[in-house]
């Protein structure tokens, strides 16, 4: 089946010459299904079938434990603001189908906008489809708020693969996470879509002052009749928020008041298991940790990265709460970790390997100072209770510096080696 499925592929390639974008086209798709067939030469290489699609691949199954929760959320916060459905499973087609409305777009948009322009430049490269897009498509979705519209998230992710990537060269030759970069875009040039209190819940529309559903045509027109035809609870437009509701995130009230405003709102269970509002990916703790877990074990992600993280932030945090000069210095040290998204920014963007030192030394430092600076953006910084992209951001850039002195340490002391033995 195997051989005859290959066979089939193999006679219906396009020429390269005469139709090179369909080609391309083919190529992609066609490295994507089959495993390499071809191994290094030589005794000392590694012989493996693991190429880059394929290990890309497995970061994106990671992610999907993220991906399940996240569109519960979606639905989940949306369903809070209106005083509604407060249980797990109460309401839970309307949050799951919800989540799906929201979250859908969001991927669809990043992959055919970021695809598409790789498959461009593919095209005019005369190469192949490259890779690594795999993984910022499916990480993108997940760094955004759920109520992003469509039109800032294609513009940001233009600008990420376009400025970020191919200026640079293209798969593995950027300097900047590529996810990241189209987060930052927004959060520079469209401010307010992506910071605040009132881009964490989707579908609640301010009429006359007051905060109402607000459905599009899709939920009110296909799945409400769906929904009442089995009988079940259908979306409703125009309720009302329910008063003294805000969609203030833990780390925003943390800056207004500290660890006791964050309480008079959540607990620290809610906060772990993901009944929060923020981005769509950083909620769930525990299924964050499962999916570094899996990447770890796989050898794909470095736990030097992410243990050194969680030093800078241990050791930070202690010297903010010992200070407490602010209303963020008094959040307990340990409490950082369930709050934002610090545990996501350890497994899935810290450890990009394209954009991280790549020496096993230069992995401690590169990690321990995201952890510092991190957590001081978020304690320090009262116009971004968040810290963890910048300072991703900004030690990407200190990388091959970082990992240039680590080879130069090296090199000397093997030169004192050999210069004492020569004396000796």
């Amino acid at each position: 089946m195997k051989n005859s499925l290959l066979s089939f592929f193999l006679k219906i390639e396009p020429d390269k010459k005469k139709s090179p974008f369909l080609h391309t086209l083919y190529d992609g798709f066609f490295t994507f299904a089959f495993a390499p067939n071809h191994v290094t030469k030589g005794g000392v290489h590694v012989r493996d079938g693991m190429d880059l699609k394929r290990l890309m691949f497995h970061v994106v199954i990671a992610l999907q434990l993220c991906y399940l929760f996240g569109t519960y959320n979606i639905g989940q916060q949306h369903f809070s603001a209106l005083g509604m459905y407060e249980g797990f499973l109460e309401g839970f087609h309307l949050k799951i189908f919800y989540g799906l409305v929201q979250i859908l777009p969001l991927f669809v948009v990043a992959n055919v906008v970021g695809l598409g322009i790789e498959f461009f430049y593919a095209y005019k490269k005369g190469h192949g489809i490259e890779e690594g897009f795999l993984v910022s498509g499916a990480l993108i979705p997940l760094v955004m708020p759920p109520a992003l519209p469509l039109w800032i998230l294609a513009i940001s992710v233009a600008f990420a693969v376009i400025i970020g990537k191919e200026a640079f060269g293209g798969t593995g030759m950027n300097v900047l996470n590529i996810a990241l970069l189209s987060r930052v875009f927004i959060f520079f040039a469209y401010p307010t879509y992506i910071s605040g209190d009132d881009c964490w819940v989707a579908g609640l529309e301010k009429i006359d002052g007051v905060w109402t559903a607000s459905y599009n045509g899709f939920v009110t027109g296909i799945l409400n009749p769906v929904f009442e035809s089995f009988g079940w609870a259908t979306y409703q437009n125009g309720l009302a928020v329910v008063d003294g509701y805000s969609g203030a995130t833990p780390l925003s009230l943390a800056a207004k008041g500290g660890w006791e405003e964050v309480l008079t709102r959540f607990t620290p269970e809610q906060m772990f298991w993901g009944n929060i509002p923020g981005s769509i990916g950083e909620t769930h703790k525990l299924f964050i940790i499962l999916g570094a877990g899996f990447l770890i074990y796989l050898g794909i992600a470095s736990w030097r990265i992410m243990v050194s993280m969680v030093f800078g932030l241990v050791i930070t945090g202690l010297l903010f709460n010992m200070w407490n000069a602010t209303p963020a210095m008094d959040v307990p040290w340990y409490q950082h970790f369930s709050m934002g998204s610090f545990l996501f920014a350890m497994a899935f963007m810290a450890t990009d390997p394209v954009t991280a030192s790549a020496t096993n030394r230069g992995k401690l430092i590169y990690g321990f100072l995201i952890g510092t600076i991190g957590l001081v953006i978020r304690v320090l910084n009262p116009a971004y209770p968040e810290g963890w992209m910048l300072a991703i951001l900004f030690m990407n850039v200190f990388a091959p510096l970082i990992d240039h002195f680590v080879v130069e340490g090296h090199i000397a002391k093997r030169k004192s080696r050999l210069s004492k033995l020569a004396n000796s």
